[in-house]
């Protein structure tokens, strides 16, 4: 017997029970509004609904609302995916301060960041009718020591792809232990690659930034953690840089990484990369440090030098005592 015909020999039996008894016309009351509700849901069931639903006295309107399709739009604090708001990068700040920015003015420093990107994108992409090299859109900005300029010039090389016409850019902020990307560009960022790593892969869509910089994104950092080590040799980290790939497959992947000589991070970064820009500091970086730095990424076949800092380079007056000059080879030349 189908839910409608139960409902319908509930309804009857009721009836013919008031009918043995013949008791007087009942008020309105709980018994009439029992029939009621039997009635009116036997009526809804003659209307097509699920026979899966339960007989019950108290239904709720919600419940019915389903039944005939005009259940309201979901709560406003129910989980939904919501549209990125660009990080706003304040450009003019940047320029100021020296750096690169897209469609800005030809200065210096934009000048020598083309020549840098120059071979970088002919490896990334082909060149000359040559294959990209593996792994080419995957780059990692280096040092011996900190703060010889890597953050400074992983920024100046984002923005120089940024403006490229076919390529967008996503700067990854890996250096986990101290990261500087927002600082260096001014922003605020809580969660990202490590948040990744540690908790199994949430939504890129919730840790990559969009700015205002159309060709440009960002993924900081993220929280701290003591092992960070492992879970970047880990093969969530594999897993990432595949996702990464598949999500933004003309995209240069800019990796801003602890510096060599004082993690072990960026050793184990550099297993994952197609090229590395190593950046070492005019006047202050040791040759034999350049040289034991060197040494740790021996691996890699195509590693860049750029000097920074370099003061005999003449500066147009937005870059004031720095100027960048860019080695191009194998791992281990000098």
């Amino acid at each position: 017997m189908s839910l409608i015909e139960r409902a319908v020999a509930r309804l009857n039996e009721e009836r013919a029970a008031a009918d043995v008894s013949s008791p007087p016309a009942p008020t309105a009351g709980p018994g009439a509004e029992r029939r009621t509700s039997i009635e009116a849901f036997a009526d809804r069931l003659d209307a097509g609904a699920s026979d899966e639903v339960a007989l019950a006295d108290d239904e709720p309107r919600e419940r019915e609302a389903v039944m005939r399709g005009t259940a309201p739009p979901v709560a406003p604090n129910a989980a939904r995916p919501v549209e990125r708001e660009p990080v706003r990068i304040h450009l003019e700040g940047l320029r100021a301060r020296g750096m690169v920015v897209p469609n800005g003015p030809a200065t210096q420093s934009a000048h020598e960041f083309r020549v840098i990107k120059r071979p970088l994108l002919g490896n990334a992409f082909g060149r000359h009718g040559q294959a990209p090299v593996r792994n080419g859109k995957r780059i990692m900005v280096t040092s011996a020591f900190p703060g010889e300029g890597k953050s400074f010039t992983s920024v100046n090389l984002a923005m120089s792809i940024a403006a490229e016409r076919d390529h967008g850019v996503l700067l990854i902020d890996a250096d986990v232990a101290r990261p500087t990307i927002p600082r260096e560009l001014g922003i605020h960022a809580d969660v990202g690659l490590m948040d990744w790593l540690i908790d199994g892969g949430p939504d890129l869509s919730q840790l990559v930034l969009p700015t205002n910089v159309e060709t440009l994104s960002l993924l900081p950092a993220g929280r701290h953690d003591q092992h960070a080590t492992e879970w970047l040799a880990s093969e969530a980290m594999g897993r990432l840089l595949d996702e990464l790939s598949k999500r933004y497959p003309d995209c240069v992947l800019i990796f801003d990484s602890p510096p060599l000589l004082v993690t072990t991070e960026a050793r184990v970064l550099a297993s994952y990369m197609g090229q590395i820009v190593m950046v070492v500091e005019s006047g202050r970086t040791p040759q034999e440090a350049v040289t034991q730095a060197l040494s740790t990424i021996e691996s890699n076949e195509i590693v860049g030098l750029v000097l920074n800092k370099a003061r005999n380079i003449e500066s147009n007056g937005y870059y004031q005592g720095y100027g960048y000059g860019y080695g191009y080879g194998a791992a281990g030349s000098s």
